[in-house]
Parts: C-alpha cells; structure tokens; sequence
C-alpha cells in the first residue's frame, strides 16, 4: 500500500465523505478500497444521471469525476460547480486529454486534475491537498465562531449601573493610561477590559493573562519572553506577551495573584515601558496599555503588605469598579434573552418562548456567581427542556405558586412606597389575605384571555391542572 496512505492519521479524514464517479469498476474498486481507509463513506457511481441523484440525496465533501463518461461528460456536470449549498471539491480525472481539456476543467472550478494511468500516490497527494485545505476552512470557522462566543465586548443591559459603566469605558478607552477593574467573580470584568480596547482603537490585539494561573516561576518568562539557553529548557527564544501586545492591550487577570517579586518587575516595566527579555542584556521598547482586574479589595491587599503600594498607584490611575449583577437586577430582562438566544444556536436548539414570571422568578435572588451563574442556569435549562420559573422552583423547593407570588414582590413594595410618601395606593387591599390576592390574580389573567386556563397558565409560568385544582378549593369553599 502507499506510503501516503500508511503514513496518514486514520481519524484525520473521517467526518468528510466522498463520491467515485467513473464508468470502469475496476477504478471504483481500487479507490473504494484506498480511499475507505481515510474516509467514513465512499459511494462510487458510472454515469452523471446517477451521481446526480446521489448528490442530492447525500452531502459529499469530495468528489473524483471521470472526464469522459456514457451521455455527459464530466465538464458538462454544471449542478455540482453551481451548487453553494452542497458545494464539494472536485478532481477530475481522464485518459484522453490536451491542455485546453485541463485548463477547461480547471476554469470550471475543479480543485485538481489527474491524467490516467496514474500511479495512486499522486491521486492520494491530490486528494490530500484537497481535504487539508477544507480542513483548515473549518478550523477557520470553528475558531471564528469560538472567537465570538468568548471575545464579545458587547455589554448588554440598560439598568443606571450600567449605562455608567459603558460612560465610563468610552471616557477611559482613548487614554493610554493603565486601568484597573475591580469586582466581583463572574462580573465580567474581562468584558470590560475588551471593551475598553476595542474602544481605544489601538492597532495591535488584546492579550489576555491570568496571572494566578501560571506559575510563579514561569510568569517572567510568559510576559517578558527570554533568550534562547536563559535557563533549563529554554531550548530556543519567546517572545513574552508584553511584545505579543505591542500596540495593543495586555489583560493582566487577578492581578492580585501575582508573586510581591513579579511586581517589583511590572512597576519597572510600567515606568519605564521597555522590557528585558529573561537572559537579555538589551531592553525593548513597548508600546502596550496594561488593564489589570481582580476580584479583591486591592487597597486593602496594600493595607495588608500582599501588594506593592507603588505598583497600586501605577495600575490605579483610572479606575472601574463593576457593580454585582443583585444590584443591577434589572439587567435581568436583557440578559437572560441574550444569552438564550446565543446558547441555543451555540447549542444548535430550537429558542424557547419563556413568559415574563421565568425572568421575574429570577429578581429577587442573590446571584453570588453573577453573570457566570446566570449563563449557567439559562444553559441547563435549554438542555434540561425547562422554563426558568419552573426549574427555579425545583431548585429552592417552592410551590407551584410561589414562583408567581414571588414575581409580583417588586410590585408590591413599589405599592407600599407609593402609599408610604402619600401616593394613591395602586393594587389590592392590604387587609386581603395572601389567598385573596392569589385568587384574584388568577381570575384577573383567566378574563384577560378570555377564560382561556391553558394560556393564563403559560403567562403564570404553572401547569394548567394547578388552576384547574385551584377553581376546584374556591368552588369547595363557597359551597361550605
């Protein structure tokens, strides 16, 4: 067997398929057999009309095509060029060819073109080349698609808070002056640096780095690079992350992280904005704007001796501080769309149609994990099937009816302040008890549709068999 092929990873061509079309069996044989070997499916066919067929019922990635074929010719197959949708690489292949055959078949739009006989190594090579170059088309996307997904800088939301975070990073983004976000895990404090970056419209990329997840004895190498031979298993030269960035912005991570002996090293770094490679006598000039984040009180880190008080005041010289996603619950009615929306086509799933009482359920909780827990939870409950009211409700135990009791608590305390500073009271007595006010909510939603229960139960965010067990109590009650 050829040493193409042996030499070939067995998996690498897998999940690509290919389609033989050539009217002698004993070409199909030998391809099929060569060709199964790299690929999950090869089909082989005799004529045009049948390849065809084939291609409309099957996708193909590849496609060897014989010129010369009973009824039309190879070139004459214009369905398999002028298909975007189903669009395959194509190698044609032919004993009885000139030079204007060939650039013919090539102006068609065919990846390659082999005269038979041909030895199998050359069919492979070509066949090789095709496939690695639709390879890396999808690698392409793939990271496209995984850039978007982790480097988006939108930040979406309308609450006060954020409309002064966005104020604030469209009035630092110009500076080249250091910034430092501060808040909470899972806040996004990431977003905002890659905002404030794009933003500056600076030339060079964003480099982001974690310094708590490198070790201590590695993060000098990773930011300042170092020579080749500078110490055990440096083996050849890097470039570190601070000439990576160069023109850019470098996200320095929890930056609290780093070890007091890094820091002595990045204030130098900051004052002077050259760098010294790891076994390197001669500086570098940098041109990089340092945003550093963490999720600690910096200032009382420098209180406490575990930072650097120079270092502090040369990050601090612009500061944002992001608030936790509890005090910009509002954000809520935004967010929880968005990410719906972007998981389930991450996910490749249907959007589900959510009734307003899935984000109310959500108000009045905590969020200790803020925007990362969010995400989470709107994850699980794509894959899960569940509205978030509902699995809300499983998760803390409640009752089928609390979650709706729960929606309406925000109403009811802007109720009480309205009454509390002298406004008209706007909603139910306070003397009704809380039974009261559920029965009257529901009767108030079962007349708005109409005495409709299956969509005044969707609206309530409940199973239409608990209205129906609830009317039942109310028609047991006034019976007694």
């Amino acid at each position: 067997m050829s040493q193409i092929l042996d030499s070939q990873p067995a998996l690498k061509y897998q999940a690509f398929s290919v389609l033989v079309v050539d009217d002698e069996p004993g070409m199909q044989a030998i391809l099929k057999k060569s060709l199964g070997k790299w690929f999950s499916k090869v089909d082989c066919t005799g004529s045009i009309e049948q390849a065809e067929v084939l291609r409309c019922e099957h996708h193909y990635d590849l496609i060897i095509l014989d010129i010369n074929l009973p009824g039309r010719a190879g070139t004459e197959w214009n369905e398999v060029f002028s298909d975007e949708e189903r669009r395959a690489d194509v190698i044609f292949m032919t004993g009885y060819a000139d030079l204007d055959t060939a650039i013919s078949a090539l102006k068609l739009g065919a990846s390659d073109f082999i005269l038979k006989p041909f030895n199998l190594d050359q069919m492979l090579q070509a066949v090789t080349r095709c496939m690695d170059k639709r390879l890396n088309e999808r690698m392409q996307y793939a990271l496209q698609r995984d850039y978007q997904r982790h480097c988006a800088t939108q930040i979406i939301g309308h609450s006060q808070q954020t409309e002064l975070l966005k104020q604030l990073i469209l009035q630092f983004a110009p500076s080249r002056a250091s910034v430092l976000v501060e808040g909470e895990s899972g806040t996004g404090k990431e977003l905002v640096a890659r905002a404030i970056h794009e933003a500056s419209e600076r030339s060079g990329p964003f480099v982001p780095l974690n310094c708590g997840a490198i070790a201590p004895e590695l993060l000098e190498s990773e930011l300042f690079g170092h020579t080749s031979g500078a110490f055990t298993g440096a083996k050849k030269s890097r470039e570190g992350l601070f000439r990576v960035a160069n023109g850019g912005t470098l996200f320095l991570d929890e930056i609290g992280e780093m070890p007091l002996a890094m820091q002595s090293a990045l204030l130098r770094v900051l004052e002077q904005r050259a760098i010294r490679p790891v076994g390197s006598e001669k500086e570098v000039a940098i041109d990089v704007r340092v945003v550093a984040a963490t999720n600690r009180n910096l200032q009382d880190e420098v209180d406490q001796g575990n930072f650097r008080r120079d270092l502090y005041y040369r990050l601090n010289v612009l500061k944002i501080d992001v608030c936790p996603l509890r005090e910009r619950s509002a954000d809520l009615k935004e967010l929880v769309p968005f990410f719906t929306k972007n998981l389930c086509a991450e996910l490749a799933m249907p959007v589900p149609k959510w009734a307003h009482e899935d984000v109310s359920a959500m108000l009045t909780y905590e969020w200790p994990g803020n925007i990362r827990e969010l995400k989470n939870l709107i994850e699980r409950c794509i894959l899960l099937g569940k509205p978030p009211a509902h699995y809300w409700r499983e998760l803390h135990g409640l009752s089928e009816l609390d979650v709706v009791t729960t929606s309406h608590d925000i109403d009811s305390q802007q109720t009480s302040a309205a009454t509390e500073s002298g406004g008209e009271q706007v909603g139910y007595p306070n003397h009704w008890t809380l039974k009261d006010v559920e029965k009257a909510h529901i009767m108030q939603l079962v007349d708005f549709y109409q005495g409709n229960k299956s969509a005044a139960a969707r609206d309530l965010g409940v199973a239409r068999k608990t209205l129906e067990r609830k009317f039942k109590e109310w028609d047991g009650d006034e019976a007694s």
